[in-house]
């Protein structure tokens, strides 16, 4: 089954930026959106489906640290771009170390296009990785984090509630493995801390 097309989003409260933003990336055959504001953006988007966003840095109301932060509590996998003029440069540099992917000068277009791609990939990764944790049970999800913090199948059979025997503990993470294609508890820790915004 095709992918779905992911859809970029635009937040910025400056209109002409906006629309000469909406109109670059329409050429370039993305899918946007744009919001004046990040009340605006996250009143209307599902923080749980993959995209990208850009994201100015100082808006008049919510910043965009502010926005970053709610899609990080909610652990949204949208993939973060920010906007920021070079005063900003260091709050920018701050924001990536919180979770953001990148960040752009504003307004360098070319930049922005230049980068594009690799959050779009991100953004992609993201969404297959999103798709595969959905398809453990609930029971799963929960071996699969003990196995990432390195418990045994002795120890996660007693942790879990109710609790089960060392043995279907086994069965659960091979079912975890083939599931997403991970071959062992290293690539599996590796894995989840990749995909720290994952749901529980």
């Amino acid at each position: 089954m095709k992918a779905p097309q992911l859809t970029l989003y635009v937040v910025d409260d400056d209109e002409a930026l906006r629309r000469s933003m909406m109109m670059l990336l329409f050429s370039q055959g993305l899918a946007v959106q744009c919001f004046e504001s990040g009340e605006a953006f996250l009143q209307s988007v599902d923080m749980q489906q993959p995209g990208c966003v850009v994201l100015d840095l100082r808006m008049e109301e919510m910043s965009g640290l502010a926005v970053l932060e709610h899609l990080r509590l909610h652990n949204s996998p949208l993939v973060t771009l920010f906007l920021s003029g070079h005063g900003d440069i260091p709050t920018a540099l701050e924001a990536v170390r919180q979770g953001a992917y990148d960040w752009i000068v504003k307004p360098d277009t070319q930049q922005l296009l230049a980068k594009l791609p690799s959050a779009m990939e991100e953004a992609r990764l993201r969404g297959i990785a999103l798709n595969r944790w959905k398809e453990l049970t609930p029971r799963e999800r929960a071996v699969a984090r003990q196995v990432g913090l390195g418990q045994s199948n002795k120890e996660i059979a007693r942790r879990l509630l109710p609790p089960c025997s060392p043995r279907s503990v086994e069965t659960h993470r091979a079912n975890i493995f083939n599931k997403l294609t991970v071959a062992n508890d290293n690539e599996l820790g590796r894995w989840l801390e990749s995909h720290r915004w994952l749901p529980s």
